[in-house]
C-alpha cells in the first residue's frame, strides 16, 4: 500500500490555506499545518484528524528572519516527507513606504519573498530525488499589476512568487515536480480586516469575490495536472487579460485609480 502523501501548508488557520488543508485532506494527504495562531490550528487540526488524517501544528511567525529554516528543521525532525508544498501565508503593508518602520517592510519580505523560496529549496531535493512533488505559490493578479499607492511591496513581492515559479516550474517539471503560481483576484476571507484595509462599498471587486475554497481547488486541480499560472475564476482571468495585454500607461492608469480608495496614507 503506498504511504499517504503529505502536504505542508502555511498560512493555514482561516481563508485559502484552511480550505488547502482541509482539500488536500479529502484527497487521501495527510498535513502540516503552520501560521501564529495556535488555537485555530488545533481547532483545524482536530477537524482534520476526525477525517482520519494525521494532521501536525508548527506554530511559526514566517515574517522573522530565520523562521523559515527553523520551520523546516522541526518539519524533518516530526518525521514528515513533504510531498506537497502549498506557500499560502501573506500579509501586505498598508500605510506609505516612508510612514512605515524598515523593519516591518523587511518583515513583509521575509514573508512574502524569502520564506516561499526557503521552504521551496529546504523540501525541493527530496522531491526530485522521489521523481514527484508539488509546489503551489499563491501570489495574487496583482502580481500583474503596476505599481500604486500603499501596500508599496505587494505588487513587487507577488511578481517575484510569480516570476520563481516560472523559473522553478521550468527546473523542475520535466524531473516530476510541478510548480504552480495562483494570482486570485478578490477572495472572502479575513485578509482584509487583518490588514487594515477599508473596504466599504467595494463595487465590482466585491460583486465578483470567490471564497477561499475555489479558489483552492482550481488551484490544487491544475497544479496536478502541471499548469505554472493560475488565475481562479472567470471574471480574475478575464482582467488577467487586459492586464497582460493593455499598454503599461493604461494599466499604470487604472491601477492608480482604483488603488485610491484603499490608500491610508502615511
Amino acid at each position: 500500500m503506498n504511504p499517504r502523501r503529505y502536504a505542508l501548508i502555511t498560512g493555514a488557520s482561516s481563508g485559502i490555506g484552511a480550505a488547502m488543508a482541509r482539500l488536500a485532506v479529502s484527497n487521501g494527504c495527510d498535513v502540516g499545518l503552520v501560521a501564529r495562531r495556535a488555537d485555530r490550528l488545533e481547532a483545524l487540526a482536530d477537524e482534520l484528524r476526525a477525517s482520519d488524517a494525521r494532521a501536525g501544528v508548527f506554530m511559526a511567525d514566517l515574517s522573522q528572519a530565520g523562521a523559515a529554516q527553523k520551520l523546516a528543521g522541526e518539519v524533518s525532525a516530526s518525521g514528515a516527507r513533504v510531498d506537497i508544498l502549498v506557500n499560502n501565508a501573506g500579509a501586505t503593508v498598508t500605510k506609505g513606504f516612508a510612514g512605515t518602520a524598515l523593519a516591518e517592510q523587511i518583515a513583509f519580505l521575509e514573508l512574502t519573498v524569502v520564506t516561499p523560496a526557503a521552504l521551496a529549496h529546504a523540501f525541493l531535493p527530496n522531491m526530485l530525488a522521489r521523481s514527484w512533488g508539488r509546489i503551489i505559490n499563491v501570489s495574487s493578479i496583482a502580481a500583474l499589476s503596476s505599481g500604486a499607492k500603499g501596500n508599496t511591496l505587494y505588487p513587487a513581492g507577488k511578481s517575484f512568487l510569480l516570476k520563481f515559479s516560472q523559473s522553478l516550474n521550468a527546473e523542475v517539471k520535466a524531473r516530476g515536480v510541478h510548480v504552480t503560481a495562483v494570482l486570485p483576484g478578490f477572495v472572502s476571507t479575513e485578509f482584509q480586516a487583518a490588514n487594515n484595509i477599508p473596504m466599504e462599498g467595494g463595487g465590482a471587486t466585491r460583486r465578483f469575490s470567490q471564497t477561499p475554497e475555489e479558489v483552492a481547488q482550481e488551484a490544487w486541480a491544475r497544479n496536478e495536472k502541471g499548469h505554472e499560472i493560475v488565475v481562479p475564476g472567470g471574471p480574475p482571468k478575464l482582467a488577467a487579460a487586459f492586464m497582460r495585454f493593455l499598454p503599461e500607461t493604461w494599466m499604470r492608469a487604472l491601477t492608480r485609480a482604483a488603488a485610491e480608495k484603499y490608500y491610508v496614507g502615511e
